[in-house]
């Protein structure tokens, strides 16, 4: 019996024999796959693997890998739904596995703002019902998927102010999130200097100038308006800074000059005059909460940085600038002589619903369901309604509308609320939303900026860091 248990031992082999071999044959079926493309999908589950081991190591490093992504990887080149998946959607759905292996860690107050979100996500998935009725059940599907993305903003606002991420410097969270920004920024504009491929799913906009046809700056988005917006938003942050200490700001200004520069290039080149009115509303909004005490000096400086970032456009880009230049002169001469062509065609969209609620005045009981307008039939052809607050009346009834009111007046009062606090980080985030939602509440008057599922998150973070306890 002796013998056969040392000859037993004999042939044991090594501890982790078997994973070195899994690994060993995995190597080797990439080394032998016959294309570039196989040898990805195979290595794939193993970048994938690690991807998802180290987001998980810590509760908070999703928000940073999705917020990441989200702003500086294009989606995907593969054809699913009206655009490829973004990359970006693999971390939040790491974030929710975080939330849930995190549960017990979770406090989340009863607040008029959480109370205002989850109205507003239960008007939304209210309607998916109605889309299904009335639409189908492909763009039931279809809307189902547009209530998640949407979901994703409110997650990462109840996850940064209330879940279980580890206490972090509001400011160097800000100012890794603005170097982000600058970046997404800079490509738009190299992106519109050189035309390069657009990202799968670009919407197809267009500016004709007498040099050619050029396509306006998305960047990484989907869209030109999305940049306009996201410009606008880190725009208005350097106008809070400005009004502000040297002390209480989170990025250097000589690195807010330089900013300026590039982000108000991008806005231009996106060519949106919304994203400019929403600054120009944040920007009253900042002026009338300092009156009394915003120097000359400072004035000046605010009013130089605002002069300097337009100069160096015009001189990069002289014609597309004039253009960009002329259109907001007509666009304000000729708004009430001519408004249908200033605001794009949105007016006889805009006739069009109003007469099918005169109509079907009923629907607005519960809806037709959630970004169905765009694709659905039933009011006889798809529309556009480049407007939040009508889009919301026709696809989620009364209630949704109420609940947006209730949501951007609830955000106000946090984040004036923050403003005021002793606290200049918190102060700092809750002026800077607070301004930038004025003008976002404007800008709701000529977009769906609900739809803006990768940027609304980084809006909602930013409000998390002045609310958070």
């Amino acid at each position: 019996m002796a013998s056969v248990a040392i000859s037993t031992s004999r042939l044991a082999l090594p501890e982790g024999w078997l994973r070195a071999i899994f690994l060993g044959s995995w190597a080797a079926a990439i080394a032998i796959a016959p294309d570039l493309k196989w040898k990805l999908l195979m290595a794939a589950p193993g970048a994938l693997g690690a991807i998802a081991a180290w987001t998980l190591g810590r509760p908070d490093r999703w928000l940073g890998a999705f917020i990441g992504a989200a702003l500086l990887l294009p989606p995907l080149p593969i054809p699913f739904g009206d655009s490829g998946p973004h990359p970006c959607l693999l971390f939040a759905g790491l974030g929710v596995v975080v939330g849930a292996v995190w549960l017990a860690h979770w406090r989340v107050p009863v607040t008029s703002l959480n109370a205002a979100f989850a109205a507003l996500a239960a008007a939304i998935v209210a309607s998916i019902a109605p889309a299904a009725i009335y639409s189908g059940a492909t763009l039931a599907a279809m809307s189902l998927a547009r209530v998640g993305l949407f979901a994703i903003a409110i997650y990462v606002f109840l996850f940064t102010a209330y879940g279980p991420a580890r206490p972090f410097d509001s400011f160097r969270a800000i100012g890794w999130l603005f170097w982000a920004a600058i970046l997404a920024a800079l490509f738009a504009c190299v992106d519109f200097y050189y035309q390069l491929p657009a990202p799968a799913g670009y919407g197809p906009q267009f500016v004709w100038l007498d040099s050619g046809v050029y396509r306006r700056a998305q960047g990484l988005f989907y869209e030109a308006s999305t940049l306009g917006n996201f410009c606008a938003f880190f725009l208005v942050m350097i106008a809070v800074s400005l009004a502000r200490g040297r002390t209480a700001i989170p990025v250097p200004r000589k690195a807010l000059a330089a900013a300026a520069i590039v982000l108000f290039a991008a806005l231009v080149l996106s060519y949106s005059r919304a994203s400019l009115l929403n600054i120009a509303t944040a920007c009253a909004v900042l002026l009338w909460r300092h009156r009394r005490n915003l120097g000359a000096r400072r004035l000046a400086t605010f009013v130089g940085f605002g002069a300097l970032a337009a100069l160096l456009t015009w001189k990069i880009f002289p014609l597309f600038a004039e253009t960009y230049w002329l259109r907001l002169s007509a666009s304000a001469q000729y708004l009430f002589s001519a408004t249908e062509a200033v605001l794009s065609g949105r007016v006889a969209s805009w006739q069009t619903l109003a007469a099918w609620i005169r109509e079907n005045p009923w629907h607005l009981l519960w809806g037709i369901g959630y970004k169905t307008l765009p694709y659905t039939g039933y009011l006889g052809a798809p529309l556009v309604a480049d407007n939040m607050y009508i889009s919301l009346l026709v696809e989620t009834g009364i209630a949704g509308l109420a609940a947006l009111m209730w949501v951007n007046l609830a955000i106000l009062r946090a984040a004036a609320e923050a403003g005021r606090a002793a606290d200049p980080k918190r102060s700092f985030c809750g002026a800077w939303v607070f301004c930038f939602w004025c003008g976002q509440i404007l800008q709701m008057l000529s977009g769906d900026l609900l739809t803006y599922w990768r940027v609304l998150p980084v809006y909602l973070f930013v409000l998390a860091l002045a609310v958070r306890p």
